[in-house]
């Protein structure tokens, strides 16, 4: 009797089992709603953006329709937006609750308590080096100089920064060791010498023939006095070097696919990074900081910033700069940052940057009176821009030095994982 009492329990319970389990998906048809191979989809599960439940043998996996569905719904509005993010397998960023993580540890935080190159050392290794002393090649230094110096005069960073990328591409990476070595220590000293060598070979703003940096300048001192004439201000210098940190990396966009795209068929580090600065050429993704300067010049005083944004939208045109649809509470990079300008110009004796950041305050005055969603890290970038006076372009050279530490981190990551599939 015994035996028969079990058996009706066991089918009881295994029905209760089909039943929940048949309102569940299976690994592969989540990962057909979703459009993703089964491995992105583990992706997913590995960075919290959708759970799964086990079968009891542990050999099967199930997915929540509501929760699978949610998650296809975000990527149609991203293949919809002005910034498209592509699904690839990474865990090395992720975006949840409203919080950007390096390798778990927030972007934000980061900013506060770490320099640009201690971040970039994180984002390879997920350990902080003890020392972060990045220097060029002086023979990348030569062409990568040579290759942008005949470029119009006219020409903006990111459109010099594409040619030395390609010039040391071609001198160090083609023609060097790194063809062969991609193991993760030989990429990361080729990526120490890559961002040095990106920064060291654009033109100076403040002379005519490039300054030797000094011993134990770090990339956002080196990069300020490529962008621009203005002597450092300290609290910019520190605002600088935030900002490279919170633009390090973020989830993937069309620039991270393509380098990720290169690195999967072990293309050397310059080429990688190459490809990404080809992606980000591109109007949709960097351009957002330009259209900023350019309203932020249109107001040219506080009083003037009410007029400048109405104009723009009686032309039924998008200001830029303001909401992101990964963070609905407002972008915690721009809160950041704005917060260190606005200490910025409370330090400074320099009557231009205060006077830049009430133009900013006015501007982001009239987009609130105007239900505009509030600002994200674009137009504190253009912020930061205008109050250190800047060359045009800047914050696009500002962006992609930064970001180029998270194609070499995603790099680093497929160089891993093997070649892609032929």
């Amino acid at each position: 009797m015994w035996r028969l009492v079990g058996e009706l329990v066991w089918r009881l319970v295994g029905d209760a089992t089909m039943d929940e389990q048949a309102d569940l998906l299976s690994s592969t048809e989540a990962a057909r709603r979703l459009g993703v191979k089964p491995k992105t989809l583990y992706a997913y599960v590995s960075r919290g953006l959708v759970r799964r439940e086990r079968s009891e043998d542990g050999r099967r996996s199930w997915f929540d329709p509501a929760e699978v569905e949610r998650l296809a719904r975000r990527g149609r509005q991203s293949a919809r937006s002005e910034h498209p993010r592509l699904a690839v397998d990474s865990a090395v960023t992720s975006v949840q609750g409203g919080r950007l993580r390096y390798r778990g540890l927030e972007a934000v935080a980061l900013a506060a308590g770490r320099r640009f190159e201690e971040v970039a050392h994180w984002l390879w290794t997920g350990t902080f080096p003890q020392q972060a002393d990045w220097w060029a090649e002086p023979r990348g230094l030569a062409v990568g100089r040579s290759a942008q110096a005949v470029l119009p005069a006219d020409t903006l960073p990111l459109g010099r920064l594409r040619v030395i990328a390609a010039a040391l591409a071609a001198t160090l990476g083609a023609a060097g060791e790194l063809r062969l070595q991609l193991d993760p220590p030989a990429v990361v000293d080729a990526a120490q010498s890559l961002v040095a060598s990106l920064v060291g070979c654009l033109p100076d703003a403040q002379a005519a023939v490039p300054t030797v940096p000094r011993r134990g300048a770090g990339i956002a001192e080196r990069l300020w006095r490529k962008l621009t004439p203005a002597e450092p201000e300290p609290s910019l210098l520190r605002a600088l070097d935030a900002a490279l940190v919170l633009l390090a990396d973020h989830e993937p966009t069309a620039s991270t696919t393509a380098v990720r795209a290169a690195a999967s068929v072990r293309a050397d580090p310059y080429a990688v990074v190459s490809a990404g600065l080809a992606a980000a050429g591109g109007a949709l993704h960097t351009r957002a900081s330009l259209d900023i300067d350019a309203l932020l010049a249109e107001a040219g005083r506080p009083a003037r910033a009410a007029r400048a944004v109405g104009e723009r939208l009686r032309r039924g045109e998008r200001i830029r700069g303001f909401g992101h649809f990964l963070y609905p509470a407002g972008d915690p990079r721009a809160a950041f940052l704005l917060e260190r300008l606005s200490a910025a110009a409370a330090e400074t004796e320099r009557p231009a940057v205060a006077e830049q950041l009430a133009v900013a305050e006015a501007v982001l005055s009239a987009a609130r009176r105007r239900h505009l969603p509030a600002p994200n890290v674009d137009f504190a970038l253009a912020t930061l821009a205008r109050m250190a006076g800047m060359i045009p372009g800047a914050g696009e050279a500002v962006f992609v030095t930064a970001r180029t530490a998270g194609w070499l981190a995603h790099a680093i990551d497929a160089y891993q994982t093997g070649p892609a599939a032929r």
